[in-house]
């Protein structure tokens, strides 16, 4: 039996363009545009760490995530970055701490910070 050719499926782009992505954090599907790109790298002092890839270049395996605090937070207690990114080893998450806290919005007075963008009303 030879190899299986998949055709690509307008239904798994929403807009037609942009691939859907799993966010690690929250496990909702969006448009690679709208998620971080991470990969397991070093840090500054050279021990293994998640870093954010946002030109989506970076060499090996990545992950995706909404840059919020609040996937970010889902995805350390769920420790999905290790896992995600078959890291053997615990990655740190300072810096990508820092990158998401940066990006993130503030919350609209009355929201709930811990609830994700894409349910708010």
């Amino acid at each position: 039996m030879g190899p299986v050719a998949r055709e690509h499926s307008p239904s798994a782009c929403p807009d037609g363009t942009s691939p859907v992505r799993t966010c690690v954090g929250c496990r909702e599907r969006a448009t690679r545009n709208e998620l971080l790109r991470v990969v397991a790298g070093v840090d500054d002092e050279g021990r293994p760490a998640v870093v954010p890839d946002p030109a989506r270049t970076a060499p090996g395996r990545g992950a995706h995530l909404h840059p919020t605090t609040a996937c970010f937070d889902l995805a350390v207690r769920r420790k999905a970055f290790g896992r995600a990114l078959r890291a053997g080893s615990a990655l740190g998450t300072a810096a990508l701490a820092g990158v998401v806290a940066a990006r993130t919005d503030p919350a609209p007075p009355g929201a709930d910070a811990r609830t994700h963008p894409a349910t708010a009303t």
